[in-house]
């Protein structure tokens, strides 16, 4: 009997298909497997490299249009980091975790065969010193293109690019590392109970998704873990002091236990490469190399803010403190000393006596499908855009939604994912990212954007829908609101589109949203209670007004605090050997309000200033603050809703991306440059004069 070969057809590679069949060639996450992402990023590094050839061979003169605007927008490289890089932070596992070990020393040393190309940089130089007259957005991307090489090392000799190369593959290993140890040493946490007296204090909403964890795992009782939606209500509500004490503990000695989880000496090492990377470029640390491109300009300038800061706030916040001192020893004895596991449970105590209001009571009003629509409604009343959901865009995960945006006219403006809820493969926080940015081609074409909002707000149980805190609102607001930047990003050029600007200014629009979140007629849009369809009273809106300024500057300490830590390392000008969790105390002891547990240790954990994008930058938060009060308050003249101020904010800065300095495209919003003042009003605290 004759036998046959039936052959499948042979399978392609999706990232390697010339377009893809999906809605608005979204990424087709459906299609995607393991096995794709290493020949997707090794094709598209040859693919890099060919276009490199191409320009430096290139027989005619450099110019603008054939070296610095000849680029591929969207190419193949580009897509598969970010696809692959997107679901390290939101949806990974062992194996992605060791791929990305393997691909990211070959991935810096792509990018640095391009950055310490001379003959590329020598075309480079060529067009920066001698060029056309260029439009406003063609200058940004030359100076930007051309700095960016310097400051990547292109000026460099060879024995020093040699020690730069080294430098970057290191780093690169070592902030991925420091990542992946976050995330496995925060979910190997859980506090496992079975007694229920061990549940006093805790609201049903904790107990249920506690119990939901526990049964997930096929335990009995209830789980709580150190992820935000667990954490949070435990540390707030908890009467047992012990087991707030373990949580606390727990959670602020992550990476500390001279495990392989141990991020101690990372950080030193991070620190220490990052110094000598910007000595090789000229500068005295890295702090000075960072804030040449930002608003702040130097160090001076931000501890000039921090300190601003720490003058006008510190007072208040430590008789914030003292109040919930105040009340703690009303309650449990005048020999009480307030720990910091005791702060969020007090506090909240005290809220409740002050202004009778809690998270717990808002939380029925706050539905996760209705905070979307008054989210989604508001981006419609202020720009007149839509939000249609469509489920044939393939997600990567079942927690994942798609929609496309539509502009006021019907035309299409962008795709955005919205991820909710914290899981096992999924970094805490919240952010806002990019599969797609924008950008118009020569033929005039506008490529639109696809954005993804992640976040990890509280999960629904068996019983009820996921239903936020007022904190949670004010979190996917501010998300939501970097989306926007993204989504209205109309630039010619890929990279100064949406959110490409300068880090100091990238909060800007993502915290004005955050202002909406309780203004009571925003709250009316969208607040109904879950089970009666009851809208939020008034008089809660009031109380949510009245305790607004809650202990508002001990909040602003805090973040000056993390301010503090992060400019202590980076204003390190030799090489840094000092133990962490010392150092970390005193660089920032002139803010803490609290003790400080010996054995505590943020700096392992501070992913932002450690294996983000925010290291010498943390006071970027307090400065967009600034920025953001100040524009906020034009809103409150003219009305929250008010079309001319959003498209005004939409046409000078939402959609300009980094195409000009950002303090031009604020005044041009704004008619001026901002102060501390509207802040200092919104948080009601009166600045004491400096005598003469």
């Amino acid at each position: 009997m004759e036998t046959v070969n039936h052959t499948a057809e042979e399978r392609i590679n999706p990232f390697l298909k010339k377009t893809y069949e999906t809605p608005h060639e979204t990424a087709p996450f459906n299609d995607i497997r393991l096995e794709d992402y290493e020949p997707a990023f090794m094709e598209g590094i040859r693919q890099d490299d060919e276009l490199t050839e191409q320009i430096i061979n290139n027989p005619e003169p450099p110019t603008f249009d054939n070296t610095i605007a000849f680029n591929v927008p969207d190419n193949l490289l580009s897509r598969v980091s970010n696809v692959f890089f997107n679901l390290l932070s939101a949806e990974t596992n062992d194996d992605m975790d060791a791929l990305a070990q393997k691909m990211s020393p070959i991935l810096t040393e792509h990018a640095n065969n391009i950055l310490l190309n001379e003959k590329l940089f020598a075309r480079i130089k060529a067009v920066y010193e001698h060029h056309r007259p260029l439009t406003p957005e063609e200058q940004t991307l030359l100076e930007k293109t051309y700095d960016g090489f310097v400051r990547n090392g292109a000026g460099l000799s060879p024995e020093d690019k040699e020690k730069f190369r080294e430098i970057s593959k290191e780093l690169s290993q070592l902030t991925l590392q420091f990542s992946q140890n976050n995330l496995k040493e925060t979910n190997k946490f859980q506090l496992h109970l079975t007694d229920a007296n061990d549940l006093s204090g805790l609201p049903e909403s904790a107990k249920e998704a506690a119990a939901l964890a526990a049964k997930e795992q096929g335990l009995e009782g209830w789980v709580f873990t150190l992820h935000a939606p667990s954490y949070n209500p435990f540390m707030t509500y908890a009467d047992s002091r012990e087991l707030r004490k373990k949580m606390y503990m727990a959670r602020n000695t992550i990476c500390t236990h001279g495990n392989e989880y141990d991020n101690k000496e990372i950080v030193k090492r991070i620190v220490n490469l990052r110094r000598e990377r910007a000595q090789l470029l000229g500068y005295n640390t890295y702090a000075d190399f960072v804030l040449k491109k930002r608003m702040a300009e130097n160090s001076q300038n931000v501890y000039q803010l921090l300190n601003d800061l720490l003058e006008a706030y510190l007072p208040t916040a430590q008789e914030e403190v003292k109040a919930v001192e105040k009340t703690a020893q009303t309650m449990e004895g005048n020999d009480f000393v307030l720990q910091p596991w005791d702060f969020g449970y007090y506090s909240h105590k005290l809220q409740l006596e002050k202004y009778n209001i809690d998270a717990e009571m808002l939380r029925p009003y706050f539905e996760l499908s209705k905070v979307k629509q008054g989210v989604f409604g508001l981006a419609t009343r202020l720009y007149g855009i839509t939000f249609k959901e469509n489920p044939a865009i393939p997600v990567y995960h079942p927690d994942v939604t798609a929609y496309e945006v539509y502009d006021s006219d019907g035309s299409f403006l962008a795709v955005l994912y919205t991820d909710f809820h914290p899981r096992k493969g999924k970094q805490s926080g919240a952010w806002m990212t990019s599969y797609k940015d924008q950008w118009i081609d020569n033929d005039g074409t506008n490529h639109r954007p696809h954005v993804s909002v992640t976040m990890n707000l509280t999960k629904p149980t068996e019983t009820k829908p996921a239903l936020l805190t007022l904190g949670e609102v004010e979190t996917f607001l501010h998300e939501f609101g970097h989306a926007l930047h993204g989504i209205f990003a109309n630039t010619r050029f890929e990279s100064l589109s949406g959110t490409n600007v300068y880090w100091d200014f990238v909060e800007l629009p993502s915290q004005i949203m955050e202002n909406f979140a309780i203004e009571r007629d925003f709250l009316n849009t969208f607040a109904q209670h879950y089970q009666t369809g009851e809208p939020l009273p008034d008089e809660l809106i009031d109380r949510i007004v009245q305790s607004r300024n809650f202990n508002v500057a001990y909040a602003c300490i805090r973040q000056v605090s993390f301010g503090l830590l992060d400019m202590a390392y980076y204003t390190q000008d030799h090489p840094f050997n000092e133990e962490i969790l010392p150092f970390e105390k005193q660089a920032w002891s002139k803010a803490q309000l609290l003790p400080q547990p010996e054995e505590t240790c943020m700096s392992v954990q501070f992913g932002h200033i450690m294996s983000g994008g925010y290291a010498a930058g943390y006071y970027s938060y307090k400065w967009a603050e600034v920025l953001d009060a100040d524009a906020f308050s034009l809103f409150k003249q003219k009305g929250i809703f008010n079309h001319e101020v959003a498209q005004s904010f939409r046409d000078n800065i939402l959609s300009k991306g980094g195409t000009e300095p950002p303090m031009t495209l604020y005044k041009r919003f704004r008619g001026q440059a901002p102060t501390i003042d509207a802040l200092l009003d919104r948080n009601g605290i009166k600045r004491t004069k400096k005598p003469e």
